[in-house]
């Protein structure tokens, strides 16, 4: 029952597929947020045990987060366009 009355709000146009998109891109960058956090945690921890890596780690580190806010963004758009 519930799901029919969302459904037939959302084909009458009733603002619920903004909600949707904003609550989409709001996860996507609380995810994106999160996943750099505990890459940075990662990355010093792994500097702080092997100082000598610190390079490779910190490259690593980088290239990660790179990907992960690619994603994010992709996300967003995706979720603003599906609006």
């Amino acid at each position: 029952m519930l799901l029919s009355t969302l459904l037939l709000q959302a084909a009458a146009g009733l603002q619920i597929g903004r909600f949707g998109a904003a609550l989409g891109a709001a996860i996507a960058a609380i995810a994106a947020a999160f996943g750099i956090g505990k890459i940075g945690k990662s990355a010093m921890e792994g500097i702080a045990r092997q100082p000598e890596a610190a390079g490779n780690i910190r490259t690593g580190m980088i290239i990660a987060g790179a990907l992960i806010e690619g994603v994010c963004f992709f996300a967003i758009v995706v979720c603003l366009i599906a609006k």
